[in-house]
């Protein structure tokens, strides 16, 4: 765990602690695997993907920052630090177990945003509750470094009491279209494809995170030509209709924008299509509001994907996995595999 970072102040004040090329929140854009922890005085991240154990650390308030930052970086990073020392130098953390459940508890935090849930692919979604569980013990372990633990453990108890599992096993979905989304008799299909969409673009809990979870077929019947867009549902359940979400059509000639709504377990709507639909579509799904400026890569969702399914393989054996033991949530997630 031990390592090279690097140590700089910023021109507004703020410290910047890190091994080189390791995500901060100062990023323009944070990419789907970086894991965020808020800490008594900054931040700490990690790259997921790039099995980074030593944090990033951004700092307001270095006073504050100091109770815990020779425990993570070690005494000289600390000092360095305490006397407006930048450049490189080795960090070795005096408490690693701390800094062990530090990313331990940014993945939980992590996992309750990002975690791909998919009937398509297989991936159990992680049970809400048990995960606040997770994020609450790995708070109190956390306790030097998480500026209000205690607040936030007596907070996450309280909401466990109130939170409802709305998902249901993959025997309680039918990925078929059903008659609300089923191509008119008589009518010809003159395109057709699939894709994934843009996980920053919508809230958890809300598509099946696949990259086939969105489908479309350019329809001519009665003398009009129309884009019927379907998605996988991820949840089950009333959806306030701010949350729901949308599909843009893009052809090379023009666009159509539509309203999804939740029929069953599948997300559709149906749009006039634009100029060109029959040689050239492509469907973005979206929740208004919802997003940042940079679009997730296909690449590193299927990464992310491979990762999650390695971490519920890996969950099937707790004992064996010691030195990074899974998530009570991805315990329980690796156990109902057989109804997912």
């Amino acid at each position: 765990m031990t390592g090279t970072v690097r140590v700089r102040q910023a021109a507004d004040g703020l410290w910047i602690i890190g091994p080189a090329g390791a995500p901060t929140v100062l990023d323009e854009a944070a990419g789907i695997d970086v894991l965020v922890l808020e800490a008594a005085g900054g931040h700490l991240s990690w790259s997921l993907l790039a099995g980074q154990t030593l944090p990033a650390a951004v700092l307001d308030d270095v006073r504050l920052a100091q109770e815990w930052l020779w425990a993570v970086f070690g005494a000289r990073v600390a000092l360095a630090v305490d006397a407006g020392e930048s450049g490189e130098m080795a960090a070795a953390p005096e408490i690693p177990q701390l800094v062990t459940d530090a990313w331990r508890l940014g993945y939980a935090h992590w996992a309750a945003r990002w975690w791909p849930a998919s009937i398509i692919d297989g991936i159990a979604p992680l049970d809400e509750r048990l995960l606040r569980d997770d994020i609450a013990t790995l708070s109190q372990a956390c306790e030097l470094i998480v500026d209000g633990a205690d607040e936030f453990i007596e907070a996450a108890e309280q909401h466990t009491a109130e939170v409802a599992d709305t998902r249901g096993r993959a025997a309680d979905y039918a990925l078929a279209a059903g008659p609300a989304t089923a191509v008119p008799n008589g009518a010809l299909v003159l395109a057709r494809g699939s894709g994934g969409w843009d996980w920053h673009r919508c809230p958890p809990g809300l598509l099946d995170a696949s990259e086939r979870a969105v489908s479309w077929e350019v329809v001519r019947a009665a003398g009009s030509t129309t884009v019927l867009v379907r998605v996988v549902a991820a949840a089950r359940g009333e959806v306030p209709s701010h949350l729901h979400p949308h599909a843009l059509v893009r052809t090379s000639s023009g666009t159509a924008v539509a309203t999804l709504s939740l029929a069953g377990d599948v997300w559709v709507a149906e749009v006039p299509a634009p100029e060109g639909a029959e040689s050239t579509v492509t469907v973005q799904v979206y929740v208004p509001g919802v997003g940042g400026p940079e679009p997730g890569s296909p690449e590193m969702r299927r990464r992310v994907r491979e990762l999650a399914l390695s971490r519920l393989s890996r969950a099937t054996d707790p004992a064996g996995n010691s030195a990074d033991p899974p998530l009570l949530a991805e315990i329980a997630a690796a156990e109902s595999d057989s109804d997912f």
